[in-house]
């Protein structure tokens, strides 16, 4: 005689399983992490090549020549091209490897620097003209890394949203309270339509229709991924847009004291 099996059944706390979500959803960010980097890639090993190209050619020329003037002015120009690629490589790896979750007051200019300079071969290969402006020196207690990333995303959906070139304007200051730090991402792109407006932050929701020339499409997930992030830095990320005319996203942060250090320099 045989006897019949109980299903099997799993039976999770609720700690346990806001644990299992919370181990997706750092899964989730890695790989949009890792996504923006990929699309990336070439340009940002173009600008490498081009930091690395002067660092050879002044020191073949530093070697030839013995004059000391000539010498020194090859030193400056191979220091000069080394702190670039350093930038560029610096930047690269504060976004592929990030530190555990650490915040710390941060020079939001020189954070959104760091990403132009990333994005900058890929815009101009795109022909997209970059806009840089900022005001005063805000800083915010943030995880570098974080908002780097969801800058970079921000940057490379813009560039992808004018696919026949443009501007893209980036913005950094305060606003008029002072106490909120405002980084905004602005393209001259196709915009979004209202309907679509209302859900791009939604999970797997996505306006583009398959892959660029660039062969990159959209999974819907970058944007979430970007809210999620900025909220948990108690921010907030809006969006605005206008068919045929444009998409705007603003960053809004806590601004905080700038460390001592930063103060010092700026002196």
């Amino acid at each position: 005689m045989r006897t019949k099996m109980a299903p099997a059944t799993t039976h999770q706390t609720p700690a346990a399983v806001s644990e299992e979500v919370e181990a997706l959803r750092r899964q989730l960010v890695a790989l949009q992490r890792v996504s923006s980097l990929g699309v990336l890639a070439g340009g940002i090993c173009h600008e490498l090549n081009n930091a690395l190209t002067p660092i050879l050619n002044y020191a073949k020329l530093g070697l030839r020549n013995p004059d000391p003037a000539f010498r020194q002015r090859a030193f400056e120009k191979i220091l000069e091209a080394g702190q670039r690629a350093s930038a560029i490589s610096g930047g690269v790896l504060g976004v592929a490897r990030p530190r555990a979750d650490r915040r710390e007051p941060t020079d939001l200019i020189r954070l959104t620097k760091e990403v132009t300079l990333l994005v900058g071969k890929d815009l101009s290969r795109h022909r997209v003209h970059l806009d840089f402006q900022a005001v005063g020196r805000p800083h915010a207690r943030v995880n570098p890394a974080q908002i780097q990333q969801v800058l970079l995303n921000l940057m490379i959906n813009a560039r992808q949203a004018m696919p026949e070139g443009g501007t893209l304007r980036v913005r950094v200051g305060e606003d008029a309270s002072g106490r909120i730090a405002e980084l905004s991402v602005a393209d001259t792109g196709v915009g979004i339509a209202p309907a679509d407006l209302r859900r791009i932050f939604e999970p797997f929701f996505t306006t583009k229709t398959g892959p660029d020339a660039s062969g990159q499409g959209g999974t819907g997930l970058g944007l979430s991924v970007c809210r999620d992030i900025v909220e948990s830095h108690h921010g907030r990320l809006r969006a605005e847009s206008r068919l045929g005319q444009g998409t705007s996203f603003t960053l809004r942060l806590p601004v905080c004291p700038a460390p001592a250090s930063a103060k010092q320099g700026v002196a």
